[in-house]
């Protein structure tokens, strides 16, 4: 089996693909080639996951200046030759467009070569390039229900994790703990936010204990306004630039506060913990927001806006649901609902089934 994965950009694209691109050749063999662009995080993650990556020219179409955008229109014939002609060169059995600048070129040379295409959409709604190529592909596998309405053939499989997060313990007791972060650089509003809100913190729920993820920006500010944030009703609060076994940070929880984007929505499902999200207010078409609405209607997530992010609200809500056993409870058990353990593998035996390739190896 020969497949191409096209797209990237970002981590929320990218590590789901390579896990999907590891069943395939676990299960199947596959021979596997990334397409992306050279501004993505794929050209640093591909190439150390052991997969060969080539390069198309192509930019964004949304929330970009005119001038971006008319370039990327000018661009994207190109791109779209580039991305035949790779395909022509590896001759695949499936093409699977995980999102972003490379997919939609990809996924519409694959189309007008006849070959068979898989869209991975996991958002509540399908980023611009899964848009306009959902009329047209073979298959679809997606994360949430309401989604398979854009696409034809769509299968709902979740968005691949790391195994460690499904492995997470419930939490019984212990310490209230709160995990705060917004992505690997960090989300500043959040950081501001959470630095506004500690002394009415302190005083709702005394005996809290924070790990707090900043990213580089805010750390030594971050860091100076904790310093004073233990009390003697045992507060304490361990400040990160980075933190680099997340799985085990989430084990501590009791409550997260983040950014909704697709795979942090995941994680939160597999690890079954109760969130709050703060979506990120610029992410293409608001897609954070969605995420986030979908989790809260079925009672497993709180959703606050960026711009309602006022420092006693968010203690107010913090402090409430830290003092509320029963309602993490609910909250959890309504987010591992939504959890999908074997994500890449259905993904791939989809992909397989697409390319015609009915059973796997294992």
């Amino acid at each position: 089996m020969r497949a191409i994965l096209a797209g990237g950009g970002t981590g929320g694209h990218v590590i789901p693909a390579l896990a999907i691109a590891n069943e395939l050749k676990k299960s199947y063999g596959a021979e596997v080639l990334f397409i992306g662009t050279a501004r993505g995080i794929e050209n640093r993650l591909v190439p150390a996951a052991g997969y060969p990556l080539q390069l198309v020219r192509v930019g964004a179409l949304k929330n970009v200046s005119l001038l971006i955008r008319a370039k990327t229109a000018f661009d994207l014939p190109r791109a779209v030759w580039d991305a035949g002609r790779m395909l022509n060169q590896f001759a695949p059995d499936v093409v699977i467009g995980v999102g972003g600048y490379a997919s939609g070129p990809a996924m519409l040379a694959a189309v007008m070569k006849h070959i068979p295409t898989l869209a991975f959409e996991p958002n509540v709604v399908p980023g611009f390039a899964n848009r306009v190529v959902a009329r047209f592909v073979s298959g679809a596998a997606v994360h949430f229900e309401e989604t398979a309405k854009y696409f034809r053939h769509a299968e709902v499989t979740g968005v691949p994790v790391r195994q460690a997060f499904f492995e997470i313990p419930v939490k019984h007791g212990g310490v209230p703990t709160l995990l705060v972060f917004g992505g690997s650089q960090g989300a500043h509003a959040i950081n501001e936010a959470m630095i506004r809100c500690l002394p009415e913190l302190q005083r709702q729920a005394p005996g809290i204990r924070i790990i707090h993820q900043t990213g580089e920006r805010d750390y030594n500010d971050a860091l100076a306004a904790y310093a004073s944030f233990s009390g003697t009703t045992g507060e304490s609060a361990q400040v990160f630039k980075f933190i680099e076994d997340m799985p085990a940070a989430f084990a501590q929880a009791d409550l997260v506060v983040c950014r909704s984007g697709a795979s942090t929505v995941a994680e939160i499902t597999a690890a079954g913990k109760p969130a709050i999200f703060v979506p990120f207010p610029r992410a293409a078409d608001d897609h954070q927001r969605v995420n986030a609405e979908a989790l809260a209607r079925v009672g497993a997530a709180v959703v606050v806006e960026e711009s309602k992010l006022e420092g006693v609200w968010l203690a107010e809500t913090i402090a409430a649901l830290l003092c509320d056993a029963r309602r993490l409870q609910a909250m959890s058990e309504a987010a591992r609902e939504l959890a999908h353990p074997n994500a890449a593998r259905d993904i791939a035996r989809l992909a397989a089934r697409v390319a015609g390739i009915e059973e796997s190896r294992d």
